[in-house]
């Protein structure tokens, strides 16, 4: 495992801290230490440390699985030390430990501990990786959902909490009381923008607690928007012993992830922020463009390739792209139904930026797995389609990839590809009457599931019945005999 002694006899090849990791001070909290965060915002922050090193983050678990409890172990034996390996489409590699991440808590075990953090003045930013559906919106009404049980519990024991909002809010009460100025709310999750989201969730919280509260965070913290870019994998057991063997470096904790990355961020901070314009985040004043870029064309895409990849057996998202078909198809849905209905930013070609998407895609280093991007497709959809499919939609334009893609979708959430092989859906919004949608053998009744809820308010009739014959296609004659002319 890393540690701090190995850190001065690092393998030739991998990168170390330039700084001293035991001078680093905390800035930030952040929950969800998952392996994007790790390889973006941890990353980018390692960068500035050595000029700016007030800006350590502690890392905060939420959940109490014994998956959670052992990364929670491995994370403390390692001092909280990973190496992140960045992969390009060629082959070419890189390896550096991060230090950016200076202690890690398992909320649910040491809640006080969390909250004492929470409140520190030192810490002036709290960001968050919590998944697109992890903001508790209800998907009907569009505001906090309120009836959530874990919401609920905290609300009526608010001083204890287990949610990230009950946490964040509470942290920011404390505050208030001892007089320290609030901090930043900062969002890293995919989702278009994810501050606006973020302000909703946790005033929504807030309000239903204390409204007083509420209004004072509203006037005191800063919910800033962002665009975050890095494909990023899992990492199997057998990926960790492969990275052991080529670079020498035993580590429990690897990250691995292509060697392209992209923030860009408002900026809006209630109470300060680290320089990280110095290692290439770009500050702007909007971000809506940028997100229409990145949501639009690279995460359509990618479920557009994943959600067919899936059905026919590709495990991975590189051997997916070298499908000419599918290949073809995405590239197709780009041009047609894309392209034209979005402005971009100034200096941005969106030719030039498909095309690095699909470079990307194939990067077979990365080794990204088309079930992974599958996953949460419900959450997924409604993020990543909305806007294109209500813009064809509302201009009576060709609705042919669109309904391929959840045609697709619906029948990949059966478990079962065109093989025969068994696989497990990953849909962590759904609960039992979503499933009971998902499974019935009626081609219709999932069209009513929330992924699709977006453009109902709009005539739907001819998309409806080609989805239904798309998946009709799909079940009795495979998904290529489904794939629009192009």
């Amino acid at each position: 495992m890393i540690t701090k002694e190995i850190l001065k006899s690092l393998p030739k090849g991998v990168q170390g801290p330039n700084y001293d990791i035991n001078t680093i001070k905390n800035g930030i909290l952040h929950f969800g230490v998952g392996n994007f965060f790790r390889a973006h915002e941890a990353f980018y922050v390692d960068q500035i440390l050595k000029d700016d090193p007030e800006w350590g983050i502690v890392g905060v678990g939420l959940t109490g699985s014994e998956r959670s409890k052992k990364k929670a172990e491995e994370f403390q034996k390692q001092d909280c030390l990973y190496s992140l390996t960045e992969v390009a489409p060629d082959g070419g590699r890189s390896v550096r430990v991060i230090g950016a991440l200076r202690d890690y808590i398992m909320a649910p075990e040491d809640p006080e501990a969390v909250l004492k953090h929470l409140v520190d003045p030192a810490i002036r930013i709290v960001s968050m990786t919590i998944t697109e559906g992890g903001y508790n919106i209800n998907e009907t009404t569009d505001e906090f959902d309120l009836d959530n049980q874990n919401v609920q519990n905290d609300l009526k024991n608010p001083e204890n909490p287990s949610t990230v909002f009950g946490y964040v809010v509470e942290g920011l009460r404390r505050r208030r009381e001892a007089g320290v100025p609030a901090f930043t709310v900062m969002s890293c999750d995919n989702l278009r923008h994810n501050g606006n989201v973020a302000h909703k969730a946790f005033l929504g919280y807030a309000k239903a607690r204390d409204p007083e509260l509420a209004a004072w965070i509203k006037e005191n913290a800063a919910f800033p928007n962002s665009m975050v870019d890095r494909i990023t994998p899992s990492v199997s057991q057998e990926i960790r012993d492969r990275l052991d063997k080529e670079i020498g470096l035993p580590d429990d904790l690897p990250v691995v992830a292509e060697d392209f990355h992209q923030w860009v961020l408002e900026d809006r901070f209630a109470n300060g922020r680290p320089a990280l314009e110095k290692v290439g985040v770009q500050f702007v004043d909007d971000v809506t463009g940028y997100e229409q870029v990145k949501v639009r064309m690279l995460n359509a895409s990618h479920i557009m390739l994943c959600f067919p990849a899936v059905l026919l057996g590709y495990e991975y998202v590189h051997e997916a792209v070298k499908d000419a078909d599918l290949r073809a198809n995405v590239e197709t849905f780009l041009n047609k139904d894309v392209i034209p209905t979005i402005k971009a930013p100034p200096g941005v070609s969106l030719e030039k930026y498909r095309d690095s998407v699909l470079s990307r895609f194939s990067n077979a280093a990365v080794g990204d797995q088309t079930l992974r991007i599958a996953g949460d497709g419900s959450s997924k959809i409604q993020v990543f389609w909305t806007d294109t499919v209500r813009k064809a939609l509302e201009g009576k334009s060709d609705i042919a990839r669109i309904a391929f893609g959840m045609a697709s979708y619906l029948e990949m959430l059966r478990g079962v590809n065109e093989k025969g092989d068994h696989y497990t859906p990953n849909e962590p919004t759904f609960k039992d009457a979503q499933w009971v949608l998902a499974k019935s053998d009626d081609f219709t009744t999932a069209l009513g599931l929330p992924a699709f809820d977006a453009w109902r308010d709009l005539d739907t009739a001819a998309l409806d019945q080609k989805v239904v014959e798309n998946r009709k296609i799909i079940r009795e004659k495979g998904v290529k005999a489904a794939l629009p002319a192009r």
